[in-house]
């Protein structure tokens, strides 16, 4: 479909959820921008969409944008055009279900782009490293397409770049699951490379099942065709799974070589990464910025993807030599008299702890707790021992992780009630030398607004204490 914006130009648009991460403000300016009259509704009050807000002061008096702000309203749902559902918002919503009765579409910010963007999609989702790997993809991809572009749920809409797009840029779009429910059943949504990181137990205080849950990951690869590709973790459990539901070429990336000679895609052997295919190999990186073997092998997931797109091996070898890693997500950010502290505050399931803890070597503080998503937490038994103290973060889950250290007779400081407690205490305790990791393995919300909200909280209270 060509692109026009004047195709909105005067229709009636319902944007549910403004947020904070984005989407439903993006989704709002490009319907402004294009002419449209915006009705924005949430349940959150004005100061609590304080920053959203902001963003659209200079939008707010040419009348062409009303706010709904702490409630719903059921005329919003009736007297609309269109409808654009944040990803947060249920499929089962009540105003939802009164926008069908009427026959009047349900769009989200990806399928509205969707809908404009015939450029080649690589999509990346999974439980864990999804956003590490398509960032690392995007980084390996601008070698060769400097206008490449990045989007989904790593915070950044594609509407924000739909404008900027020329014939043939490629574009990677991280979808989480619930993005993926989304797009159920939509047509253009057809990666040319579809990639799974991982299949681990989360969500599971929204979803019924782990089978629910996987089949909504399993809408990345259910338009692939024999001209696609999907790369998938040669060791997860659920891999046959996705092997089943595509007729796409599969490819794969392990953790550890792999003795098949119709073996396709990429291992780790050490900490060389080859590119395999039917018994030739080559060589793609060896030296990386980031750490640990987890994090290593979402570098090789954006590999054997930058591979399939034709990037050269020396490219890919430069670009995973050169990508510097995201924010929140195992990211050193301060080194202050000898101690270096990481805030991992993206590790949202108990494996992404287990993992950060494995990746570094003692001597080992550990911050960790947080949130429940009826998640089990004995993954945390192959680590308890490992740090030198743990600090535990108050929350739902919190119950849980002290239940195993009590198990595993491991000590711990806390539960503290909140950051700046632990914080206070933690820095009391702290000599030459020492690791910290704050690396809660649990979600965020009784005390933060997200996982960055508590990220950006833990670094802004350690810069102050080392000013």
């Amino acid at each position: 479909m060509i692109y026009r914006r004047e195709e909105y130009r005067g229709k009636r648009v319902t944007i549910m959820g403004l947020g904070l991460h984005g989407g439903g403000l993006s989704s709002a300016i490009f319907f402004l921008k294009s002419g449209a009259i915006v009705t924005i509704t949430d349940l959150k009050k004005r100061d609590d969409l304080a920053p959203s807000l902001e963003k659209l002061n200079r939008y707010i008096d040419k009348g062409n944008l009303r706010l709904v702000l702490g409630r719903h309203r059921e005329e919003d749902f009736k007297d609309t055009e269109m409808v654009i559902k944040n990803p947060g918002v249920p499929a089962d919503s009540p105003f939802l279900r009164i926008a069908k009765a009427r026959g009047i579409p349900i769009e989200t910010d990806i399928s509205v782009f969707l809908k404009h963007s015939r450029n080649p999609l690589i999509a990346v989702t999974g439980s864990k490293g999804k956003s590490t790997t398509a960032a690392a993809i995007h980084h390996g991809l601008k070698t060769t397409y400097k206008n490449a572009k990045l989007g989904g749920n790593i915070t950044v809409s594609p509407l924000t770049f739909l404008d900027e797009l020329r014939e043939g840029d490629p574009i990677v779009l991280e979808v989480s699951s619930w993005q993926l429910a989304d797009l159920r059943g939509n047509p253009y949504f057809k990666p040319k490379i579809a990639i799974v990181t991982n299949i681990l137990p989360d969500h599971q205080n929204k979803y019924h099942s782990m089978e629910e849950y996987v089949r909504d990951k399993m809408i990345i690869v259910s338009n692939q065709n024999s001209e696609d590709y999907t790369i998938l973790n040669f060791r997860d459990r659920y891999r046959d799974a996705f092997v089943y539901k595509t007729s796409s070429n599969i490819y794969f990336f392990s953790s550890t070589p792999v003795e098949d000679s119709d073996f396709r895609g990429g291992y780790l052997n050490g900490d060389r990464a080859l590119l395999v295919d039917r018994g030739s190999i080559t060589e793609l990186f060896q030296d990386t910025m980031l750490k640990g073997r987890h994090n290593r092998l979402n570098l090789l997931a954006s590999s054997v993807a930058l591979s399939l797109f034709d990037i050269r091996a020396q490219l890919i070898s430069r670009a995973m030599a050169t990508f510097p890693g995201l924010e929140h997500r195992m990211e050193m950010f301060l080194d202050f008299n000898g101690i270096k502290f990481y805030n991992d505050s993206a590790a949202t399931i108990p494996e992404a702890t287990v993992e950060a803890v494995k990746s570094l070597s003692p001597p080992l503080f550990l911050i960790t707790g947080g949130t429940d998503k009826k998640l089990d937490f004995s993954p945390f038994k192959e680590i308890a021992d490992k740090p030198e103290r743990i600090f535990l973060l108050a929350g739902s889950a919190t119950t849980k992780i002290e239940r195993i250290l009590k198990e595993e007779d491991v000590p711990y400081h806390g539960p503290y009630p909140d950051l700046e407690g632990l914080v206070e205490r933690l820095f009391r305790k702290l000599r030459r030398g020492i690791k910290v990791l704050f690396s809660p393995g649990c979600a965020s919300f009784e005390l933060f607004d997200n996982e960055f909200h508590r990220g950006r909280v833990f670094k802004e209270l350690v810069q102050e204490k080392t000013r």
